[in-house]
């Protein structure tokens, strides 16, 4: 007889349930990140654990991969709300982007896919030195990413070109994006 999983097996380890029973996302930038590139035709992968350990466990999560069979673009992205200091975020993400080079490639079977990776470090805080790279990688900070996010969202108007239901945090940010309009707000 075969077993189903209950809801709380069958979740992923990157989700959560909220207090309506729901079931959330575990990094609300990881979520906005992903969903930036769906929508520009990725295939995206999400929180996924590589390097399976003998006797149990992995070696690495990767945050988000994803891969746009036109363009050839293959992304390795790893979001953080982190402070920490420049040598430890050195030491974290030389780990994160080894594991991506190692395991990238098996994550798409059967999809030729480019070997080129483009790695890159997403900060919300530490942008005062003006750091380019990290481990090798590229750095992106949040002021960087929202203004590529809002460039690609802002001529889309709510009612003729509505960012679809799938995509709850860009749809939210279009509304932003039209409503807010440098309006001040009465109060």
């Amino acid at each position: 007889m075969e077993q189903s999983l209950s809801g709380e097996q069958a979740r992923q380890p990157h989700e959560q349930e909220s207090a309506a029973g729901g079931i959330l996302a575990g990094n609300h930038l990881e979520a906005l990140v992903a969903e930036w590139y769906e929508i520009r035709g990725y295939f995206v992968r999400r929180n996924v654990q590589v390097g399976r350990r003998a006797k149990g466990g992995y070696e690495c999560e990767l945050d988000i991969v994803a891969f746009h069979p036109e363009q050839k673009s293959l992304v390795h992205i790893e979001p953080s709300l982190d402070s920490d200091s420049w040598p430890k975020r050195e030491e974290r993400y030389r780990k994160k982007y080894e594991a991506g080079r190692t395991h990238i490639p098996t994550l798409f079977p059967g999809i030729p896919i480019p070997s080129q990776i483009d790695q890159i470090a997403l900060f919300v805080y530490g942008g005062g030195d003006a750091r380019k790279q990290v481990a090798g990688g590229r750095v992106m900070f949040i002021r960087e990413f929202m203004a590529e996010v809002r460039a690609g969202i802002c001529h889309r108007r709510v009612n003729s070109a509505a960012i679809p239901e799938a995509y709850p945090l860009l749809r939210t940010l279009q509304f932003a994006a039209q409503y807010w309009g440098g309006e001040p707000v009465a109060g």
